[in-house]
């Protein structure tokens, strides 16, 4: 039987210190039914990184830069060379028909954006199909379901307005439509809902897939995990909700929405 392979589709795993979760995703990309680029990019390399490359055979990329979550992701975006991109992040699986489905919505569409899924969390080894915050993102892109908004711009906008609904590790983008560089720096945990902010005024679709097509791992090394614990997050919550909102309306979804995301305490 022959292999299905695409040479349209990067996957660039974001390989940060040591992660032992990161040969588990590899595995993952690497069983995906349609098979495409993968590559390593990394601000800290290390033996456990650079082992793992090897054992693939895998092109490892070295950032020079110093490290930062939006460095990071734009050092990653920049090593494809191919029309669709996913930035994979090291602790998360992907499930094997991800690529294959993102395809099929990237390809029929006149002028993609991005591509995203509905995902579940993993919490050690127990998968986490239900709970407040995955309820609170499946609500929010209900609206996105319909076909006939993947295209409008004030549909995905209000979307946006009620919080951040898009996993960004299921995000895949599509290069060709989409500026040079994505993430913003000046937020360390909402810097993926500035991206969507932001592609949300580009003309072309956002294309969802209401099917969970990945595993968001929450554990305590995780940055959403670090940075409801230091308190940041409520706080770059209100300048978001700012975008969309006159100020005492935004200061009234900060506090719900905080409520919200209670959820991803371990």
């Amino acid at each position: 039987m022959t292999e299905s392979k695409t040479d349209k589709h990067t996957f660039v795993v974001c390989a940060y210190k040591e992660s032992p979760y990161l040969n588990d995703c590899i595995q993952s990309l690497r069983n995906q039914t349609v098979k495409s680029k993968i590559l390593l990019a990394t601000s800290t390399p290390n033996e456990s990184i650079r082992g793992l490359a090897q054992r693939y055979n895998l092109p490892l990329l070295v950032s020079g830069e110093p490290s930062g979550i939006a460095k990071d992701w734009n050092f990653a975006y920049r090593q494809a060379d191919t029309p669709y991109i996913t930035i994979a992040h090291q602790d998360d699986l992907y499930e094997p028909a991800y690529l294959e489905t993102a395809l099929g919505y990237l390809e029929n569409a006149k002028r993609p954006l991005i591509f995203f899924t509905d995902y579940y969390e993993r919490r050690g080894e127990q998968v986490v199909r239900k709970n407040r915050l995955l309820k609170v993102k499946r609500i929010l892109l209900l609206p996105l379901r319909i076909g006939l908004f993947k295209n409008s711009r004030f549909v995905r906008r209000r979307c946006l307005s009620f919080g951040c609904p898009i996993c960004c590790p299921s995000v895949t983008f599509a290069k060709d439509n989409l500026p040079p560089i994505i993430f913003e720096e000046g937020f360390r945990s909402n810097l993926d809902w500035q991206a969507w902010e932001k592609l949300s005024r580009q003309k072309g679709a956002f294309l969802y897939c209401k099917t969970p097509l990945m595993q968001h791992r929450v554990h305590e090394g995780s940055e959403t995990t670090a940075v409801l614990r230091e308190n940041i997050r409520g706080k770059e919550d209100y300048e978001m909700f700012r975008k969309f909102w006159p100020d005492f309306i935004a200061k009234k979804l900060t506090k719900a929405y905080s409520s919200s995301e209670k959820s991803n305490n371990l």
